[in-house]
């Protein structure tokens, strides 16, 4: 049961961001492109820190593959996931 409550913190350098639009497209429960400058950033739900060059939040392991996905996808790979215990 331990593996389940696995989290990840995801981290968009929004300053490489191209505002291209993918991230939010293979996953809209955790990205979205923002009202300040239109790159994409964490959603509320999931966010710690925003900033216009920042975006960093934590998200539950159900999540996790279509944030590899959209990191993948990402054209100038500002999207990084990293495993956090709790």
């Amino acid at each position: 049961m331990r593996a389940n409550r696995m989290k990840y913190k995801v981290s968009v350098d929004r300053s490489l961001c191209i505002a291209c639009g993918v991230a939010p497209s293979l996953c809209p429960q955790v990205f979205e492109l923002g009202e300040d400058n239109g790159k994409t950033r964490i959603v509320d739900k999931y966010s710690e820190e925003d900033s216009e060059d920042t975006s960093v939040g934590v998200i539950p392991k159900e999540f996790y593959d279509c944030v590899e996905q959209a990191a993948e996808a990402c054209p100038v790979q500002a999207i990084t996931i990293e495993g956090i215990k709790e």
